[in-house]
C-alpha cells in the first residue's frame, strides 16, 4: 500500500513537471540579449513551408528554446561544473587553466590571410601615407606553458612570422611578439578575456614609438586608475568558469600630456559627438572593455590640442581600443577605422592620403579569419 502511494505521488509530480515546464517557458519573460554572454539571443522563428522543408525551422526553434530556457545560465554553469568533475579541461574552445583562461585557436583561413596581406600591400602602394603593420599575439601565443598537457594549439609565433614575412615592401612591420614574450610574468593579458591589458597595450605603444617617430612616455609618469575589479571577459562568457580570478581594468592618464578636444563617432550612419575617449557607462554592464573608445564602430575621430599637425589613421580590430589612448599624446588627429563595419570603402569615411601615417593593428586570432581586411584594397 505504501509503495503504491509512493508511485502515485511520483506519477503526479512527473505530470506536474511535464505540464508546468512548458507553461513556465511560455509565460516567462523573454530577453533579446544576454548580458552574461554579451550576445543577442535567438528569436522565435517564422513558420513557413520552405523553412520546414529544409529543416531550418526546427534548427532555429531548437536555438530559440535553448537560448530562452528559464534559468539557462544557471543550467550552463551547472553543466560546466559537471564537465570539470569528469576531468574536462576545455569548454567551448576555452582551456580552463589554474589562473588563466586561454582560447583554443582555430586553424587560420590561409587564403583569406593571403588576401588580407595583399590588400594591405595594395593600400600602401596606392595611398601617399607611410604604412605600418602590427600583428599582436594573443595570450594563447604567449602562455603555451599554461595549457593542459598535449593540448592541441596553433603555433601562433610561426603564424605571425609567416604572415609578416609575406607582407609586401612598402609596409613597415612592427614586431611586438618579441617584446611581449619576455614580459609574460607581468599583467599584460586579461585572465578572462581575449584582449591585452592596458599594461600590455603600453608595451606595444612603447615598441611602436621608435618606428612611428616619437619618444614614448615613461611608464611611471602615467597616473593609473583602476576602474573595475570584477571584469569577466569574453572567455569567461563562453564557459562561466569561476575558478579563475576576475580581471581589473586600468586607465592610464598622462597629466602633462595632450588633451582631447573632440571625439566624433559613426556607427555606419550619421556622425555624432562623444564626451571622451573613455566610455565609462560600459563599466556598469558586462562588456567593460568597451570603456576604451566605446563599442566597435566604423569610425572614431579624435582631435587633440597637440599643435604638431601630425595625423595618423589606425585601421584595426578591438586590440587597438586600449592602444589608441596612448597616441593622444603624440598626434593632433587620430582617426580609427574598423573594417568590419565598413560597407564599401574606407574612403566613405576618410581620405587616406590626408594622413602622415597609417597603422594596421590586429591580433593574430582575428587576422587569421577576418574576411573584412581585404576591403582595405578597395579604392
Amino acid at each position: 500500500m505504501k509503495r503504491k502511494k509512493q508511485r502515485m505521488i511520483s506519477g503526479i509530480m512527473f505530470m506536474v513537471i511535464i505540464i508546468a515546464a512548458p507553461l513556465v517557458f511560455i509565460f516567462s519573460k523573454k530577453s533579446i540579449f544576454s548580458a552574461e554572454e554579451n550576445r543577442p539571443l535567438a528569436k522565435m522563428p517564422g513558420l513557413s513551408f520552405s523553412a520546414i522543408a529544409d529543416k531550418r525551422y526546427m534548427n532555429d526553434m531548437a536555438r530559440y528554446l535553448s537560448d530562452n530556457f528559464p534559468g539557462r545560465i544557471k543550467w550552463v554553469k551547472s553543466k560546466m561544473l559537471m564537465d570539470r568533475m569528469v576531468g574536462r579541461s576545455v569548454i567551448n574552445d576555452i582551456y580552463l587553466g589554474d589562473d588563466m583562461l586561454i582560447e583554443r585557436l582555430k586553424e587560420p583561413d590561409y587564403p583569406e590571410v593571403a588576401r588580407s596581406v595583399n590588400a594591405i600591400g595594395n593600400y600602401a602602394s596606392h595611398y601617399h601615407t607611410k604604412t605600418y603593420f602590427m600583428l599582436a599575439p594573443t595570450s594563447a601565443g604567449i602562455y603555451e606553458d599554461k595549457l593542459p598537457g598535449s593540448a592541441p594549439q596553433l603555433d601562433q609565433k610561426k603564424f605571425i612570422d609567416e604572415t609578416v614575412s609575406s607582407m609586401k615592401s612598402g609596409v613597415d612591420v612592427i614586431n611586438i611578439y618579441d617584446t611581449l614574450r619576455p614580459l609574460k610574468d607581468e599583467y599584460i593579458y586579461y585572465r578572462t578575456d581575449h584582449h591585452w591589458t592596458s599594461l600590455g597595450a603600453y608595451y606595444a605603444y612603447r615598441q611602436a614609438s621608435s618606428m612611428l617617430g616619437f619618444s614614448p612616455i615613461d611608464l611611471d609618469k602615467f597616473q593609473v586608475e583602476t576602474v573595475s575589479k570584477d571584469f569577466g571577459g569574453t572567455f569567461y562568457k563562453k564557459c562561466f568558469y569561476d575558478g579563475v580570478k576576475k580581471d581589473s581594468i586600468d586607465i592610464y592618464t598622462y597629466p602633462e600630456g595632450s588633451k582631447v578636444l573632440e571625439v566624433a563617432v559613426n556607427d555606419g550612419g550619421e556622425t555624432s559627438s562623444a564626451d571622451d575617449i573613455y566610455f565609462r557607462d560600459y563599466l556598469k554592464g558586462s562588456d567593460k572593455y568597451c570603456v576604451f573608445l566605446g563599442n566597435n564602430r566604423a569610425y572614431t575621430g579624435i582631435r587633440t590640442d597637440n599643435n604638431n599637425k601630425k595625423r595618423i589613421l589606425v585601421i584595426k580590430d578591438s586590440y587597438a581600443n586600449s592602444f589608441v589612448p596612448f597616441l593622444v599624446n603624440h598626434y593632433q588627429q587620430i582617426d580609427v577605422i574598423d573594417l568590419r563595419y565598413i560597407k564599401n570603402s574606407i574612403k566613405d569615411y576618410v581620405d587616406p592620403n590626408s594622413y602622415d601615417q597609417t597603422l594596421f593593428l590586429y591580433n593574430a586570432s582575428t587576422f587569421a579569419e577576418d574576411t573584412n581586411v581585404k576591403t582595405a584594397g578597395f579604392f
